[in-house]
């Protein structure tokens, strides 16, 4: 696939708005189907509008913050709106919060759930507090996998929402003694539903990721995946069904023990990703800091990949102060790797010329206490 075909397929924000959102009264950004660099002294709001993309996806952002959080100092509510290339053509999206604690969207001029924002703005991202992926707990990696797996497959945040649902529901009557069977098997039923789907997901993710990981993307090392957790490992040996049933059976035997422990012991909310350096035969988490942060920008490459040869798109891809931690030839190889793809890719930095290796390919701007000034296409020095 060429870098031109690429791009007919890549999903990108074309127009952003953004109103007292964070440090931001106002601001409009116009965007190509290309790397956009914003460049400015820490705290001038770079982040802010990378977070703020990030909200045209369901979910809390790529800073994971409270709705309130977001508001303007002296505002009242926050609003996010963009024009997006999506797979339908070009949509109008929008999100921001109504009343207190309240998120609301909108597409194309209709108010819906914000889980109908799947899809429309796939979205993957890189912020410098993922640099401990690898050395955090494993739910910080669920949720890194989970939403990479969002951008391939819409339906599987709501499937994830669903089991989360029941699983609380289910606890709820443990806890208080309401032991029905009838009441209790229908929702574990719901978790059994969803926590497969969920599991099954996860599988093919893997799956098609793992080959564009271990071929390795230029100087970024080659990685083998894994996950690690009771549903996956069914699936190995197991049809659905077989897996459906089992799951069901685990559930019921494991009540009084559930109840006891005020947590749900088995299902795929304990699952793990594990990733391995293939060429230091090492765990990741043994591997040095600079290892581990180039087997992320791996691992963000081939599903960006992935997701171009699956679904002919590519993610729009978030990367918060990147460059300043690789060496020259691995930013050359980055950026390379993005235009090759045909990319969006929205890239922080507070020094310019971090970016030189884009030689004209990308638009920037200028960002100096949340005002926004472009910079033009960044020519090659």
């Amino acid at each position: 696939m060429t870098a031109k075909d690429a791009a007919v397929g890549a999903a990108a924000v074309r127009r952003l708005t953004v109103t007292d959102f964070r440090s931001y009264t106002s601001a409009v950004i116009e965007a190509p189907v290309a790397p956009v660099v914003l460049t400015g002294p820490n705290g001038a709001g770079k982040t802010n509008l990378l977070e703020a993309i990030s909200l045209l996806s369901p979910g809390s952002g790529l800073r994971r913050a409270k709705l309130q959080d977001m508001i303007r100092s002296g505002a009242t509510r926050w609003a996010v709106a963009a024009q997006v290339d999506s797979a339908d053509g070009l949509v109008t999206v929008g999100t921001g919060l109504a009343g207190e604690e309240k998120r609301v969207a909108r597409l194309d001029g209709e108010t819906v759930g914000p889980m109908s924002l799947a899809g429309v703005a796939p979205v993957s991202w890189l912020t410098p507090q993922m640099d401990r992926l690898f050395l955090d707990g494993a739910s910080v990696r669920r949720r890194f996998m989970d939403r990479l797996i969002l951008s391939f497959d819409p339906e599987h945040g709501a499937r994830a929402n669903r089991y989360e649902r029941a699983m609380r529901e289910r606890l709820r009557l443990l806890k208080n003694g309401r032991r029905d069977r009838a009441w209790l098997s229908a929702v574990e039923s719901q978790m059994v539903e969803n926590g497969i789907a969920i599991a099954a997901a996860r599988r093919d993710w893997a799956g098609r990721t793992a080959g564009a990981l271990q071929a390795g993307i230029g100087p970024f090392p080659a990685a083998a995946i894994a996950l690690e957790g009771m549903l996956e490992e069914m699936l190995q040996t197991q049809s659905a069904v077989e897996a459906e049933d089992a799951f069901a059976d685990a559930l019921a035997a494991g009540r009084e023990t559930d109840a006891h422990a005020g947590r749900t012991l088995a299902g795929p909310h304990r699952s793990d990703l594990s990733v391995h350096h293939v060429e230091r035969d090492m765990p990741a988490a043994l591997c040095s800091t600079g290892e581990q942060k180039a087997l992320l920008i791996a691992l963000i490459l081939a599903d960006a990949r992935m997701q171009a040869a699956g679904r002919g798109r590519t993610p729009i891809l978030l990367l918060d102060e990147v460059a300043a931690h690789l060496d020259e030839m691995r930013r050359a190889a980055l950026y390379d790797e993005i235009c090759a793809l045909g990319a969006q890719a929205w890239l922080t930095g507070t020094d310019p010329h971090l970016f030189d290796a884009l030689e004209g390919r990308a638009e920037r701007y200028d960002v100096r206490d949340s005002a926004l000034t472009p910079a033009g296409r960044i020519e090659q020095r």
